[in-house]
């Protein structure tokens, strides 16, 4: 029996290598990620990527960084060899993107690599050769200006089961353009150029200003998000973030627009995406995703970026505290969202709003027109209810010119159509206004701080509830009265695993509350955090405004109308519904001249 048991021996390097490329080198794209961020680590602020193949025939990374010494280059092949860090205590505060040294032996050992460097200062430049053989490496002068070239030649030429993994050269080109569109967000002001096939494909300026980065956005993320974004600078307690929302109206059917990146690395993590999320709830319909690119600043030593072999995941000291942080920021941002703060919306921005905001047939391409959902319920609230919101002179129109610099940014009304908009005009051309969205959007700001100031109102359960539940919920439920309390739920735990509930918050007197209770232990376990009831109430107090709003056809006069645009200007998130639809939309005078050829 012991003669048949396999004996302990060790790899020889060449093996080890191989396996080790494994959880770095993935396909191209995770070579490219690689050598860009070292190009970044040593402060280059000019990369060009040439891909052939999409990368599989060849990968040459050129930078203008600070290079390598000469006495270092055969180094660099070799595993676990880095400049970035030295001690132990240098991992609890990284602030570079690569640091573990396992990058160019990985990438060597599964192709033919060739690495040329220049540091400043030096005469000329040196180059060292790798093919995954266990051959000492020979250092060879060689041409280069600063900076470092890396080329990567043939790859898994020496482990062919692993290339058969590589899809076609469409598809792993897509997944290297993915790669640079996250590194150019995170390095802003470095110029990348990008040639596939010897042919240019992508340039990306520097940005250095404002300007700059909304070119940048639109060069990787379109158009529609350079011109609907909302910037958000947020600190707090050493914490900062800041970035550019993507408007609620440019919401997509997936989250294929959502870049987050920390102590400007880039990461994906479930939790941060869903409470920015969580931020748009009330402005955004559930099966969508918002667009943003959002940059997390912190001390190093809040956040452990070792913690996934791709480093694509953090974790965080005070996880908690970072994840409200963002929900705050992000919330407080989309609530100044109102004609007085946010992007004048247009017709082109419109051109791309998402499908199912525009009529299905009969609309002709290029003019889109919104759905108004049915309205079956009549409104029982009087006209009347404006007249406290309205100056006396409000439905005195002024004449609007050039130098009407006290025109409010909604302007004045001037008629209602088809019962259901409103147009007015200001200094910028013609405003419409979606008049029963507008309304509801007011009236539900309303109700919800009216709701907010007089707290959660509670009724006592007829006969208490019995609830079933594991044994670790219901410790859980034990351990945290007081968020129990703070939702208005009065449960307690009545066995090793059951719970009695007592008491209810009154808006939810309706609600299923077992299953409430069993939604909220379950977001507890999986994020840390549920907004179930909240949300439960929100949606509450979402129907009572839609069946309070204005409806369609309910004509209004001038000073109504006007009441609106002014109670528009001043009230939070009062540009979208609260399904994230348009409340207004702006059509400028050179949108106007452009519909009827003028000035051609």
């Amino acid at each position: 029996m012991q003669d048949t048991l396999k004996r302990i021996h060790k790899m020889d390097a060449r093996l080890a290598n191989q396996i080790a490329a494994g959880e770095v080198v993935e396909r191209p794209a995770s070579i490219v990620k690689e050598l860009v961020e070292n190009s970044l680590d040593a402060g280059a602020d000019d990369i060009e990527i040439s891909l052939q193949e999409g990368g599989i025939k060849l990968i040459r990374i050129k930078d203008n960084g600070t290079g390598i010494h000469k006495e270092d280059l055969a180094l660099a092949l070799s595993r676990h060899a880095t400049s970035k860090i030295t001690h132990i205590e240098d991992l609890h505060r990284i602030s570079t993107l690569g640091f573990r040294g396992e990058a160019l032996p990985s990438i060597s050992s599964v192709s033919r690599l060739k690495l040329i460097s220049r540091p400043p200062g030096a005469d000329n430049a040196w180059q060292v050769e790798g093919d995954g053989r266990e051959i000492e490496t020979t250092v060879k002068p060689a041409s280069h200006a600063q900076g470092t070239t890396v080329e990567v030649q043939d790859l898994f030429f020496n482990t062919p089961a692993r290339k058969r993994f590589l899809r076609s050269e469409r598809t792993e080109f897509s997944q290297c353009e993915e790669v640079l569109k996250r590194l150019a967000l995170g390095a802003l002001n470095v110029k990348f150029t990008l040639l596939h096939n010897q042919r240019p494909v992508k340039h990306w300026p520097k940005a250095l200003n404002d300007s700059d980065y909304q070119q940048r956005l639109a060069g990787i993320l379109g158009q529609l998000f350079s011109e609907q974004n909302l910037a958000v600078n947020y600190t707090l307690s050493g914490l900062r973030l800041w970035g550019w929302l993507g408007l609620p109206t440019i919401a997509r059917n997936q989250g294929d627009q959502q870049y987050f990146f920390v102590n400007g690395r880039t990461i994906r993590d479930r939790l941060l995406n869903f409470h920015v999320k969580r931020a748009y709830a009330d402005v955004l319909y559930q099966s969508r995703y918002p667009a943003y690119v959002l940059y997390l600043e912190l001390d190093p030593e809040m956040v452990d970026v070792n913690a996934h072999p791709t480093k694509l995941e953090v974790r965080f000291r005070e996880a908690k505290t970072i994840h409200d942080f963002i929900y705050q920021a992000v919330r407080k941002s989309l609530a100044h969202t109102s004609p007085n703060t946010s992007v004048l919306r247009h017709s082109s921005a419109l051109q791309e709003l998402p499908q199912h905001f525009f009529a299905p047939q009969g609309v002709p391409s290029g003019f889109p027109t919104t759905v108004q959902t049915s309205l079956p319920l009549q409104t029982r609230e009087p006209m009347a209810s404006y007249a406290s919101l309205t100056p006396a002179d409000v439905g005195r129109l002024p004449s609007i010119g050039p130098n009407s610099a006290t025109i409010p940014p909604l302007g004045y009304a001037i008629a209602q159509l088809h019962g259901t908009y409103l147009l007015a005009e200001n200094p910028d051309g013609i405003v419409l206004v979606d008049i029963h969205a507008a309304h509801e959007r007011l009236l539900y700001e309303k109700l919800k701080t009216d709701f907010e100031n007089a707290g959660i109102k509670t009724q006592l359960l007829l006969l208490p509830l019995l609830l079933s539940v594991s044994e670790g919920e219901a410790q859980w439920v034990e351990d945290q009265p007081e968020f129990w309390r703070n939702l208005g739920i009065g449960v307690e735990r009545s066995a090793p695993t059951g719970l009695l509930i007592r008491e209810i918050p009154a808006l939810l007197k309706h609600q299923d509350i077992e299953q409430l209770v069993r939604d909220i232990l379950s977001d507890m376990q999986s994020q840390e955090v549920s907004d179930t009831v909240q949300n439960r109430m929100l949606g509450i107090l979402s129907t009572m405004a839609c069946h309070h709003a204005v409806r369609a056809h309910h004509l209004l006069n001038k000073e109504e109308m006007n009441a609106l645009l002014r109670q528009m200007e001043n009230s939070e998130r009062s540009n979208q519904c609260s399904h994230g639809r348009p409340t207004w939309v702006q059509l400028t005078k050179a949108d106007l001249d452009r519909f009827f050829l003028r000035g051609r």
